[in-house]
């Protein structure tokens, strides 16, 4: 099939259209890898913008990351982005798996700084011979000039930062510093979006950030997830996720209700698409769009 990888992310998103993308994590073994690949196969008819695929802690899963995009590049129509992180890497590693990336035909990339191995709250040690901030990163691959490059946005704030303005202060410098777009942890309340979206206006950046979203399927793991993050998961909605203990049908159609509802007030606000946290199934994407009445 024709493939599209050199395609930039950031001159799709500037195009004006409506983005909608999909993210997808390495698999850690050929059932996961099955799991993927169908859920690849399943959205693919959708027409995302692009598909991302993340990048495991410390780097763990760097090459499984390099052949899943390529593959994607080389087998689908979808434009393909990888991440990179600064975690466990020096500068010459990561200048090699950008080489890496741009043999497999991937000219997208998310810049993070990433999380250590203990998590996004634990203290950050910086590799020696590697970098601190995502932004020294971003540099490094801007200098390059074949990549078209994203990087994260918090919408509630980084766990490590100061404050709103600080956080917003780090997305600017990274923004002026090459990235083309953001695209947002998960959040449940489009006001803390458009703050932030707010936030960086304010500074006289036009940087397009995409809202991150991921449907509540589950209560307990995002939970676990929202404290690990530093989301805030708001009374309301857990009030009405709760409603249905008990019934795990109710509980997930509720769920994705939820989701439809934020992705129609961020739409409706001027937010230049969505991009799903699918976990690699792709039913509850399919679902909101369902809900959403968004046309395959």
């Amino acid at each position: 099939m024709a493939n599209h990888e050199q395609r930039r992310i950031g001159d799709l998103i500037r195009s004006g259209e409506r983005s909608f993308s999909f993210e997808f994590f390495p698999p850690k073994d050929a059932a996961g890898e099955q799991q993927l690949w169908q859920a690849i196969s399943d959205l693919e008819p959708y027409r995302p913008t692009f598909v991302s695929v993340t990048y495991g802690a410390g780097g763990s899963t760097r090459d499984t990351t390099v052949r899943v995009t390529g593959r994607i590049a080389r087998e689908t129509s979808m434009t393909a982005m990888a991440h990179l992180t600064c975690v466990g890497h020096t500068q010459g590693e990561l200048d090699r798996i950008l080489d890496a990336y741009a043999e497999a035909g991937i000219g997208n990339v998310m810049v993070l700084r990433g999380d250590p191995e203990e998590g996004p709250r634990a203290p950050w040690t910086p590799t020696t011979g590697g970098f601190t901030y995502a932004q020294e990163l971003v540099e490094l691959v801007a200098g390059r000039g074949d990549f078209s490059i994203g990087v994260a946005a918090f919408p509630e704030g980084h766990p490590s930062a100061d404050s709103l303005d600080r956080d917003a202060d780090v997305l600017v410098a990274k923004a002026r510093a090459g990235a083309e777009f953001a695209v947002t942890q998960m959040f449940f309340r489009a006001e803390d979006y458009f703050a932030l979206v707010e936030r960086v206006r304010a500074r006289g950046v036009e940087l397009p950030i995409l809202p991150g979203i991921m449907p509540i399927l589950n209560l307990g793991n995002i939970r676990r997830q929202s404290e690990l993050i530093g989301t805030d998961v708001p009374d309301e909605v857990v009030r009405r996720i709760s409603a249905h203990e008990g019934d795990p049908v109710a509980m997930r159609a509720e769920g994705i209700r939820l989701a439809a509802e934020l992705c129609d007030e961020l739409l409706d606000g001027g937010a230049p698409g969505l991009h799903f946290y699918t976990l690699n199934r792709s039913k509850a994407t399919r679902e909101i769009f369902a809900a959403l009445n968004l046309s395959v």
